[in-house]
C-alpha cells in the first residue's frame, strides 16, 4: 500500500512541476518553463508503468488514479502550455484569447470523452500534446499567423476521431515507437538546451519522430475502420 500511495504521489508531483513551469512565464523564463514541463513528460511518461507494475488499482481501489492523472495532464499539457502561447505572443494580438480559448476548450472536451483512450490502447482525437507543439512553434520561430493557423486546426482535430498512437501501450511496433521515442527525446533535450538559438537542422532532424507517429496513427486508424466496416 505503500508503494501504491508512493506511486500516486509521483503522478501527483506533475503538479507540482506545471506550477514551477507556470510561474517562470511571467519572468520570459521560456527556456525554464520547457524544462519543468519536460520533467512532467517525464513522470507522465513512467507513472504508468509505475502503476502496473506495484498492482496500484488493486491496492488502493477507492482511489481513482485516472482522475488523478488527467488532472494533471491537463495542467502540463493543455492549461501551462496555452497560458506560454500568450504570454509569448505566438499567435497574434488579436486571435489570442480565441486561439487559447480553443485549446482550453477542446482539450476538456477531450479529456473528458468516455473513449478518450480506447481498449486496444490509442487516443481518440488529437492527444492534447500541446506542449511538444507550442514548444516546436516557440523555437521554429514561424509567423503568428501560421502559429495560429497550426493551433486552431489541432484544436479541431480533438473532435476528428481518428485513433493517435498510446506511445507506452500502443502494442503495435511499439519497441519501435519507444526506441525512436527515446532518441526523439534526446534530441529535444539538445533543443532545450540550445535555446533561443537552436540548431535549424537538428530541429528538421527531430521532426522525424513526429511524423513517424502521424503516419503510424493514421494507418492504425484506417485498419481499425475497415475492420469495423468488415464487422457490418
Amino acid at each position: 500500500m505503500i508503494s501504491a500511495w508512493l506511486v500516486h504521489l509521483y503522478t501527483a508531483s506533475g503538479a507540482v512541476l506545471a506550477f514551477l513551469a507556470l510561474i517562470r512565464v511571467p519572468d520570459d523564463g521560456y527556456r525554464e518553463a520547457f524544462f519543468w514541463l519536460t520533467c512532467a513528460l517525464v513522470v507522465d511518461a513512467t507513472d504508468g508503468v509505475l502503476a502496473r507494475r506495484y498492482a496500484v488499482a488493486r491496492r488502493l481501489p477507492w482511489f481513482d488514479g485516472r482522475k488523478l492523472d488527467d488532472i494533471v495532464d491537463y495542467l502540463t499539457y493543455v492549461f501551462v502550455p496555452a497560458f506560454l502561447v500568450w504570454h509569448a505572443a505566438l499567435v497574434p494580438d488579436t486571435l489570442s484569447v480565441w486561439v487559447v480559448a480553443a485549446m482550453l476548450l477542446s482539450s476538456a472536451y477531450g479529456f473528458s470523452r468516455a473513449d478518450a483512450k480506447t481498449t486496444d490502447h490509442l487516443f481518440t482525437g488529437f492527444p492534447s500534446y500541446w506542449n511538444v507543439v507550442v514548444f516546436y512553434l516557440y523555437v521554429a520561430r514561424w509567423t503568428p499567423v501560421t502559429n495560429a493557423v497550426i493551433l486552431l486546426v489541432l484544436a479541431v482535430m480533438v473532435f476528428v476521431p481518428l485513433r493517435y498512437v498510446y506511445p507506452s501501450r500502443t502494442p503495435t511496433w511499439r519497441i519501435t515507437t519507444l526506441g525512436l521515442g527515446v532518441v526523439w527525446a534526446v534530441l529535444m533535450c539538445v533543443l532545450l538546451w540550445q535555446v533561443p538559438n537552436v540548431s535549424r537542422s537538428l530541429f528538421w532532424v527531430s521532426m522525424a519522430f513526429p511524423v513517424y507517429y502521424l503516419l503510424l496513427s493514421l494507418r492504425l486508424s484506417m485498419e481499425r475502420r475497415s475492420i469495423a466496416t468488415v464487422g457490418r
